[in-house]
């Protein structure tokens, strides 16, 4: 990921390539979000998990035996 921040000319030209045009007004606060966004994203990426598993994950209530 690039540590250039999105800058609130480029968070509108990309809303407005995804097909949704945003008022000006909220360029710079859709910016910084999406700075945001990529921030935590960074970190999450520099943390080393080692040789832990993956979580598993199961619903209260569903059948523990495979049936349906």
């Amino acid at each position: 990921m690039s540590d250039v921040e999105l800058t609130a000319t480029e968070a509108a030209r990309w809303a407005l390539r995804a097909g949704l045009p945003l008022e000006s007004e909220r360029h710079a606060e859709v910016a910084a979000t999406a700075n945001h966004i990529h921030s935590v994203v960074r970190t999450l990426r520099e943390l080393d998990f080692g040789e832990t598993p993956p979580a598993t994950h199961t619903i209260e209530g569903a059948a523990t035996d495979g049936s349906l």
